[in-house]
């Protein structure tokens, strides 16, 4: 089938055509086409505003498969990163059982073969992320494993970490981590502060993150490698990454793209759809965010979809889980609560070549003759999610039913379209 993409926006810095608008066909799966001609297709996009990129890679979400399907499932995540414009999608490895052996990768690989998205297998880096013993990783990367973390578990003994990135080092192996201290944020609820201590909720200090992180650093300076940090939170996390690439180390990061929708001060109290990992903190730890955005201090914008059922969540806020649902809204919510800070062009790249560069994924392009992995978005368009709408099989979302700006259009994948929008 033709495709054509007419007068679309294009967002590819490696493009001639980079902020341009042309027509875009595509036949097979392929770019046969740019420029100002209109094109013959089967199915013509046409629409006032409408953008073009190479496709989005997140770098951080849960799914629920195997093991936990109730919450969600590899076909039901497919389906919300293709809403929400992913055409990659790295899955941590905390299912039942952890995915920490070469039937565990390919599991994954076949049951997502066919889907408009790549879902792209990472392997624990210890066995049942307990922290301890080192999984065979040489052979979960020859498998396909992507990088190694242990997901939602943070690493916490520094002999673990030096054996890690030893062990990684032969093959250029990826080592992540979500640092947390998390002897100082046990029973912790919410960021500890002002708002902890007026609500009476143990807190959860940025110190706990902080901590970990110059310890990391230093670990990396010490043996080389690759590391990653998940999910950064705080000013003084920032920082230290910033420093420590002036310093020349080969250390990455990435944000919860919601991470500054919100603050301690701003949330809901007592609302469960709030509660998040590493919380959301003070308006300092969120304007540093900021800063290290703009700055590139932060590689990368990531969903940190975290699926949960309703018996997980609809709790007294210190027996619920942590975490929300965020593929479907990612960009919105980044676009929204970033506008004026972030430029889109800059934020794009958070969500495309700089995640490739670091899971060195193949290289991806608009350009005449290259295979078709595209997202579509409106940068401008105003909507909001609703429990009905969304792809997910879990609803823990603060942003349902908020006005958000910025809205994704479809996706262009492994010959297949994927549309959220009627043309």
């Amino acid at each position: 089938m033709k495709i054509l993409l007419k007068a679309v926006q294009i967002y590819d810095p490696t493009s001639s055509f980079h902020l341009k608008r042309q027509h875009v066909l595509i036949d097979q799966g392929m770019i046969t086409y740019i420029g100002d001609d209109l094109q013959e297709a089967d199915r013509v996009l046409d629409m006032e505003g409408l953008c073009v990129s190479t496709g989005w890679v997140d770098m951080y979400a849960q799914v629920g498969e195997p093991g936990l399907e109730h919450k969600e499932d590899i076909e039901s995540l497919s389906q919300a990163a293709a809403a929400g414009g992913f055409t990659d999608v790295l899955c941590m490895p905390n299912v039942q059982p952890v995915v920490q052996s070469k039937g565990a990768i390919n599991f994954l690989k076949s049951k997502s073969a066919a889907l408009p998205v790549n879902l792209l297998p990472a392997g624990a880096v210890t066995v049942d992320t307990q922290g301890k013993e080192l999984t065979e990783m040489i052979d979960l990367q020859r498998a396909g494993a992507m990088a190694f973390t242990d997901g939602d578990r943070p690493l916490q003994g520094a002999e673990v970490i030096v054996k890690a990135l030893q062990y990684l080092q032969p093959f250029g192996g990826l080592l992540m981590n979500r640092p947390e201290h998390t002897r100082l944020t046990e029973f912790g609820q919410i960021h500890e502060g002002l708002v902890s201590t007026q609500l009476g909720m143990k807190g959860i200090p940025a110190l706990a993150e902080e901590v970990m992180v110059t310890r990391d650093l230093q670990l990396l300076a010490y043996t080389g490698g690759r590391l990653h940090f998940s999910l950064i939170s705080s000013a003084g996390s920032v920082e230290a990454i910033r420093q420590a690439k002036a310093a020349g180390l080969d250390v990455t990061c990435d944000v919860a793209s919601y991470q500054v929708a919100y603050t301690d001060e701003t949330m809901a109290p007592f609302d469960t759809n709030y509660k998040v990992s590493p919380p959301f903190r003070s308006h300092t730890d969120a304007e540093a965010i900021k800063q290290g955005l703009q700055d590139g201090t932060i590689d990368a914008v990531v969903s940190a979809h975290q699926p949960h059922d309703t018996e997980s969540k609809k709790l007294e806020f210190d027996l619920a889980e942590f975490g929300i649902i965020n593929l479907e809204t990612a960009f919105a919510v980044a676009n929204t609560t970033m506008a004026g800070i972030l430029s889109l062009e800059n934020l794009i790249e958070k969500l495309t070549s700089r995640p490739r560069e670091i899971l060195r994924l193949p290289a991806c392009g608009i350009a005449k003759g290259a295979k078709a992995c595209l997202t579509l978005f409106h940068p401008k368009l105003t909507w909001r999610p609703t429990q009905h709408s969304i792809k997910s099989k879990s609803t823990n979302s603060p942003f349902l039913e908020q006005e958000l700006t910025g809205k994704v259009i479809g996706i262009i994948n492994k010959g297949q379209l994927v549309l959220n929008h009627t043309f």
